[in-house]
């Protein structure tokens, strides 16, 4: 295998001045393409390309047509007004380091990029649902759920990807798929939140400075632990 994946490679580095890494670095996109082109819970090949025009990845087979776009999937709420007071009670160093672990590619996920209905992308709506707020964790558990059949917040969303979602069986084989073991509990009937889990009637957002430490903490530790699950896999497959 002559392509390699740098899993301490901060993917801002190849992204132009000022725009998104999720749309504008080509290392970010190779290193999609290279991972989550693999075989599916059924045997079948889930085959991306980049070559398709003004779309990220592309997969079509009779299984279906998927458009892809790249999301970085841990947000460091630096510039959450709400929350303002707690955020500059963090050193910058803290949150520099933070952000520079949330752009290595253990900190980035794949959904559909594509709107059914004129309606958000899963990609837009975690990001803007008041209850979820970008957070990869509660946006997880959302995903259990609509396997699970069982309500959350995005599960209008969600069930208008079911034929994306369905590819991977269940939720033990999405999990699989996108290498995120280390987010959910041994026996996959769990989500590991990054801080207590109280239900989705209250704010999603670190409330306090020790709360925010405990959030920077538990995603740190798990895209560290994820990246180091991206590198085994990677070497495992090019033996």
């Amino acid at each position: 295998m002559t392509e390699s994946i740098d899993i301490t490679f901060d993917l801002r580095r190849d992204t132009p001045s000022g725009k998104d890494p999720d749309t504008h670095s080509p290392t970010l996109r190779r290193y999609h393409r290279m991972l989550w082109s693999k075989p599916l819970p059924n045997g079948r090949h889930f085959h991306l390309v980049d070559t398709k025009p003004e779309v990220y990845l592309h997969h079509k087979s009779d299984m279906g047509e998927f458009r892809l776009g790249s999301d970085a999937v841990i947000p460091s709420f630096a510039r959450e007004q709400t929350i303002r007071h707690v955020i500059e009670q963090i050193p910058e160093e803290k949150l520099e380091f933070f952000n520079a672990v949330g752009y290595t590619i253990g900190g980035m996920m794949l959904w559909p990029s594509q709107r059914v209905g004129r309606k958000m992308t899963i990609n837009q709506r975690r990001g803007l649902h008041p209850r979820i707020k970008d957070r990869f964790d509660l946006t997880l558990e959302c995903v259990k759920r609509h396997y699970d059949a069982s309500p959350s917040p995005m599960s209008d969303t969600l069930n208008r990807h079911e034929k994306f979602f369905s590819l991977f069986g269940d939720f033990k084989g999405f999990v699989e798929h996108f290498l995120l073991q280390d987010i959910v509990t041994s026996s996959f009937d769990g989500v590991c939140m990054f801080i207590p889990f109280n239900g989705f009637d209250v704010s999603p957002l670190p409330q306090t400075p020790t709360e925010y430490n405990a959030y920077m903490t538990e995603s740190i530790n798990f895209i560290e632990a994820r990246n180091r699950r991206i590198s085994r896999y990677w070497q495992l497959k090019g033996t």
